[in-house]
């Protein structure tokens, strides 16, 4: 290391020895220099001052020295104002690049849906009061905010805490979010711990509901349903329930699929719910609300959860022996009988 830092003071130093000898050297210099790093990230000093404020590598944003029209001459790949929102560490960013001309209409990434996605309850504790400002005003400017993942992030309990879900109370008071026109079921966008909101209960007020909002939708955050139940948020759970109970033993499709799901059997896999107690604990919630661990699996009609479980050797097996299998057919969505034999035999090996 010692050398190699001899070597670098060296060629310093020859550097600066010929760059005092006539432009035609330092000309030189400079082209062998830029072969030398050909390939590197373009040096801090090169770039426009948003693309410099918006480069973690570049240190920290100097208030004031953004200008105007780099702003639209930025060579990042998505916009300034996306890259500044979805990035908490560029939020110091944010205000400035705003009151110089930065809009959301020229992202074709919405700002606040890259940053649900990035970070689906994002740490505002550290926001200063002018970048909470313009957060909030990147989601009231954008009607693309408008979707499933920010309204995801936007009611979560972070959110919330730095008073960004105002910014939900918005758009519903300016009926921004009717039902049956949005592409998404606006209570399956609410983070599970907003339910029982006055946010949620106007919502219903305005006709939005428990079944619209299991269908598809355009988005990478799970469902509301699935959230709930991957959290073991019990309260959001019994609202869920409440409204349509069969999601106790069946939810429709997920995006992208085109089986229905067992929640129980989802619930067993230990990448869903790493927490074994908290994984134990809904396994049993969910069969004291008429969860059924011998119905047949929507993929596997021959299978029930509690011979997936065998399978599996998982250790919950005894919480679904707590339920007993019924005597129906075997059809696609019924309890298995036919099952139990050879699970019990499964047992005893």
């Amino acid at each position: 290391m010692k050398t190699l830092h001899r070597a670098l003071a060296a060629l310093s130093l020859g550097i600066g020895a010929l760059l005092t000898s006539g432009c035609t050297t330092t000309l030189v210099v400079m082209h062998v220099y830029d072969k030398m790093t050909e390939g590197d990230p373009t040096s801090c000093f090169k770039l426009n001052s948003v693309d410099r404020a918006l480069q973690e590598r570049c240190g920290r944003f100097v208030a004031g020295s953004l200008q105007a029209k780099d702003i639209q001459a930025s060579g990042l790949p998505i916009c300034p104002l996306t890259v500044a929102t979805r990035n908490p560490t560029f939020w110091p960013v944010l205000p400035e690049l705003i009151a110089k001309g930065a809009t959301p209409e020229a992202c074709s990434v919405p700002p606040w849906v890259a940053l649900a996605q990035a970070h689906p309850c994002p740490d505002f504790s550290r926001a200063t009061p002018a970048e909470l400002q313009a957060l909030r005003w990147v989601a009231e400017a954008d009607a693309r905010a408008i979707h499933h993942d920010a309204v995801r992030a936007l009611s979560c309990p972070n959110a919330r805490t730095a008073g960004l879900d105002r910014v939900l109370d918005g758009w519903v008071a300016n009926d921004q979010m009717p039902a049956g026109v949005l592409p998404f079921g606006a209570l399956g966008a609410l983070h599970p711990s907003h339910l029982g909101s006055p946010l949620a209960r106007a919502l219903e007020a305005r006709g939005h509901t428990a079944a619209a909002a299991l269908g598809g939708y355009d988005g990478k955050l799970p469902g509301g349903f699935e959230e709930a139940l991957r959290t073991g948020d019990f309260a959001a759970l019994d609202w869920w329930l409440q409204r349509a109970p069969s999601l106790a033993n069946r939810a429709p499709p997920a995006n992208n699929s085109q089986l229905p799901w067992v929640p129980l059997a989802r619930v067993l896999t230990p990448a869903f719910m790493p927490d074994a107690d908290l994984q134990r604990r809904t396994v049993t919630y969910l069969i004291a609300h008429g969860a059924d661990p011998d119905r047949a699996l929507p993929h596997d009609p021959s299978q029930s959860v509690r011979m997936l479980a065998v399978r599996m050797k998982s250790p919950l097996l005894a919480s679904l022996a707590a339920s007993p299998g019924t005597a129906a057919a075997p059809n696609a969505g019924a309890p298995i009988a036919a099952v139990a034999a050879p699970a019990a035999a499964l047992r005893g090996r």
